[in-house]
């Protein structure tokens, strides 16, 4: 099993920046391709991110597409997710997700497809 830790989260202002990390132990991250999450208030569970195992493949949902970063360095068992230009709606608790799969290139965009899951970091964007 991986257990996964969230950190960096917090109160800011529209336009301002945030980078989240998530730290994984039990297992090396090598072997799962990762992704962010977030759920706002009332609302469903949304992919934000995806990374394949290496780290060579990237996707990113159309909200977040152009502001937000998603990276991984497998060394220290992190990934980190660069938010930029931050708005009132990205208010929501974070998730970061591992994805065991054989397959270096995926990039898994289903919650379904996610194995393991951290217990969140609140961002709040304030207008």
């Amino acid at each position: 099993q991986v257990q996964l830790v969230e950190s960096g989260g917090g109160l800011v202002q529209a336009g301002a920046s945030l980078s989240l990390s998530c730290v994984a132990s039990g297992r090396s991250i090598s072997m799962y391709g990762m992704g962010w999450f977030r759920r706002a208030p009332g609302k469903e569970r949304e992919w934000l991110a995806g990374i394949s195992r290496l780290g060579d493949n990237t996707d990113y949902s159309d909200s977040v597409k152009g502001r937000f970063t998603m990276s991984r360095d497998n060394a220290k068992n992190t990934v980190y997710l660069q938010m930029n230009s931050l708005k009132p709606e990205d208010t929501a608790v974070y998730y970061c997700a591992a994805d065991l799969t054989l397959w270096s290139s995926r990039v898994s965009v289903s919650s379904n497809e996610y194995d393991y899951w951290g217990q969140g970091t609140q961002v709040t964007v304030s207008s």
